[in-house]
């Protein structure tokens, strides 16, 4: 009975993060790890790590998805990566250096408010108005916008897969199938990097929860992705938006009322 809940907790954990990750690039930590540490009763640092690891393979599936549509900007994707892992450490660093500040509630924030903002203004740009930018500003934007990011989620500790894709849209200016394939490479960095260092600092996780978060995230970001690459740009704005309001909803209830 017991190895029953803890099926059905990670099908419903990665169903969240998978939907989260394949449509809006989305951190599977954001999904997982209320549900681990909530049902399961899991330390919140391995729960961290076991759903970092989910995310490494979720979003290469979806990342690969996306590039095989001709929806990712591998280029400018990798400067921003670089950007954000070395200025996640700097604000890592600077945030140990102050108070401590609770900002729990930021990721689940802005997951639960872009999932309205997709909803209500829709990302309507082109890949035609993307190109008339020149390389040479993109490749600025991609650093400044990497240096704010990895600042950021450094320090707050959290929204990095919902921040990538804030200003990959509202900044940056990608349509919304490329902003979301450029979100989920970067992440699959991202998120090796987070799980190899949780596991290298906490030790080695539950490897049958472990198991079964990677199978059940991957799986549903890869039907996620699928469908996104599919869909015309008006329904997958409304679908990106309905999982977002929907997961940011759902987090509020395991980590501030049932927990």
């Amino acid at each position: 009975m017991e190895l029953l809940f803890q099926v059905s907790i990670c099908f419903f954990a990665g169903m969240g993060a998978g939907l989260g990750t394949g449509f809006a690039g989305m951190s599977a930590a954001a999904v997982i790890t209320p549900m681990l540490v909530t049902f399961l009763g899991m330390e919140p640092y391995a729960a961290v790590g076991i759903a970092l690891a989910s995310d490494v393979l979720a979003s290469a599936i979806s990342a690969y998805t996306y590039g095989k549509n001709k929806n990712l900007d591998v280029k400018n994707g990798i400067v921003m990566m670089v950007s954000v892992l070395v200025f996640t450490v700097v604000g890592s660093y600077i945030s140990s250096l102050v108070p401590a500040r609770t900002m729990g509630g930021f990721s689940v924030c802005m997951t639960f408010l872009l999932g309205i903002k997709f909803i209500v203004r829709p990302v309507m740009t082109t890949k035609q108005a993307m190109q008339q930018v020149s390389a040479q500003k993109r490749l600025i934007q991609s650093i400044l916008c990497g240096i704010l990011i990895g600042f950021i989620c450094g320090f707050v500790g959290a929204g990095g897969g919902m921040m990538m894709l804030l200003i990959l849209t509202s900044v940056l200016g990608y349509e919304l199938k490329t902003a979301v394939g450029t979100s989920v490479f970067i992440m699959t960095f991202t998120a090796f990097t987070g799980s190899v260092s949780h596991f290298a600092i906490g030790g080695a996780p539950d490897m049958l929860i472990l198991f079964l978060c990677v199978m059940f995230t991957l799986l549903w970001a890869r039907i996620a992705a699928v469908f996104a690459n599919k869909a015309a740009p008006e329904v997958l704005n409304r679908a990106t938006g309905i999982v977002l309001v929907v997961l940011g909803a759902a987090i509020m209830v395991f980590t501030y009322i049932i927990k």
